[in-house]
């Protein structure tokens, strides 16, 4: 399955927003966006909501951009 992601980042948790009205989900993530935290952070927490390992959660783009395209492997 692939995601549209908008994150934001530096929140007080980490949660999902829901769908925006293009259809992307709008998640929060508590890391900072420095040095890929926040990405690592998404990756492990979309995982968790999944329930899939850590590896099966790839950014396939918008590693450096707050909307990102996330592949999930069953």
């Amino acid at each position: 399955m692939e995601l549209r992601v908008k994150v934001v980042p530096k929140s007080s948790r980490n949660e999902i927003l829901g769908p925006m009205a293009d259809g992307t989900l709008k998640v929060k993530i508590a890391a900072a966006p420095e040095k890929g935290k926040a990405n690592a952070e998404l990756c492990a927490f979309l995982a968790r909501h999944y329930g899939v390992p850590k590896s099966a959660v790839t950014i396939l783009s918008g590693a450096s951009s707050p909307r990102k395209l996330v592949r999930i492997a069953p």
